[in-house]
């Protein structure tokens, strides 16, 4: 009987890490790739300059809008070899299928007022 409650708990897992939040937090991920390209589109960040190793990704909040869509909210970083941190806010839809449900909005972080220091 305890071999089949554990291949049960087993085969439930797979379902059960479906019903919570798409894991689009990534740094290879859409919401950091497409901030990327918004920033060196504006002109702010480049390419040879990004020290990579150092980005940043942090979901900050992530609410279900529809079945299988989430209005998620990330905090990236890019750190330049300089060592000047770029920092924003990116704000886009995404499923389990898919972290690139649509577009991403990309707000730039000027200043940081209170608050723990990183």
């Amino acid at each position: 009987m305890k071999s089949i409650a554990g291949f049960m708990l087993l085969v439930a897992l797979p379902f059960g890490a479906i019903a919570g939040n798409p894991q689009c937090d990534g740094t290879g991920n859409w919401a950091t790739s497409m901030a990327f390209v918004h920033l060196k589109n504006a002109g702010l960040i480049h390419n040879d300059t990004t020290d990579f190793s150092k980005t940043k990704t942090v979901r900050i909040a992530s609410e279900k809008i529809g079945k299988d869509l989430y209005r998620q909210v990330h905090d990236v970083t890019f750190t330049q070899k300089s060592g000047n941190v770029i920092e924003v806010i990116t704000v886009n839809d995404a499923s389990h299928q898919e972290c690139s449900m649509g577009g991403v909005e990309v707000y730039v972080v000027s200043k940081k007022l209170g608050g723990l220091k990183d």
